[in-house]
């Protein structure tokens, strides 16, 4: 039988020899983007941080990094509406709600329900909708905080296999989950959902730890097992090889959307549903990609 005396040194050990072996450095990501409007057969920007209909935005604030992914509804072209405004206001709000440090890291929610709700007091109505993805690394508690609301959404990548991943939230086939902004009437005609409604998610990663946020176009023309490959070509951490692997992602699936043989995850998602669809699905693509490292000012 151990004494009181033994019994409390065992304790006292393994108290110390926990707290030894917790990580007290801050992490942090580094991100870099690439992304392909679907009018366009180069990755480029069309204005701030937009690839197309698409938009996305990197901020950093002194507790966290912020990312954000939103994918416009194309529809409202055919009523004279930007579609890219939409999104792309939605995701500029978001930043400048990060930089001015108006968020709290485990509530990302909360950064997209203060942008949506600036957006509908605008005195000027910027009409349209957008699914949206947000992703917050606390630095400090080396924990991810997500919220997906629709068809873009995350992977989180480490020893070469998908450890988590976001929820694809849809009303019915290829109608996805989306806020949205109609003109006084319309209301009950278009789908609109609540940020609430945001799937969320929060657990730990580790440094190394490989995430890749995108809207839809990666992920209904790339399955998991040709990203995998992809990041296998990920051999560094600095920010041009990152680069370099997040143009080469957004080449292949830009490629894949305009084959008319492949039969890609949307094409199987359609032939699930009752559709007879073969091929790529030509959309608007944007890829973030970030590694977790660990934090330098």
């Amino acid at each position: 039988m151990l004494s009181v005396l033994s019994y409390g040194r065992l304790v006292a050990r393994a108290v110390i020899g926990g707290l030894s072996q917790t990580d007290s450095r801050d992490y942090s990501l580094v991100t870099a983007s690439c992304g392909f409007g679907k009018d366009f057969r180069k990755g480029i920007l069309k204005k701030g941080m937009c690839y197309g209909d698409d938009a996305c935005f990197i901020a950093r604030h002194r507790s966290a990094d912020v990312l954000g992914v939103a994918d416009g509804v194309g529809g409202w072209r055919d009523y004279g509406v930007d579609p890219s405004q939409f999104s792309g206001t939605l995701m500029k709000t978001c930043e400048r709600l990060v930089k001015e440090g108006r968020f709290v890291p485990s509530n990302p929610v909360g950064v997209l329900t203060s942008s949506y709700y600036e957006l509908l007091q605008n005195k000027v109505p910027l009409l349209g909708d957008s699914t949206a993805c947000i992703v917050v690394l606390d630095r400090q508690s080396h924990r991810l905080h997500t919220a997906n609301l629709g068809d873009s959404g995350f992977l989180v990548v480490r020893g070469g296999e998908v450890v988590h991943r976001s929820d694809e939230q849809q009303h019915y086939f290829n109608t996805p989950f989306q806020l949205s902004i109609v003109p006084p009437g319309a209301e009950g005609a278009v789908l609109s959902d609540s940020p609430d409604a945001a799937d969320s998610s929060s657990f730990d990663v580790q440094l190394g730890d490989i995430i890749l946020t995108a809207s839809d176009g990666l992920f209904d023309n790339m399955p998991d097992y040709m990203i995998l490959q992809e990041l296998k070509k990920l051999k560094n951490t600095n920010y041009e090889s990152i680069q370099q692997t997040a143009r080469s992602i957004a080449e292949q699936a830009h490629v894949l959307a305009y084959d008319p043989n492949y039969m890609s995850p949307f094409a199987q998602f359609a032939c699930d549903n009752g559709l007879n669809v073969r091929g790529g699905k030509p959309d608007d693509i944007t890829v973030l990609l970030s590694i977790v490292a660990e934090y330098t000012d």
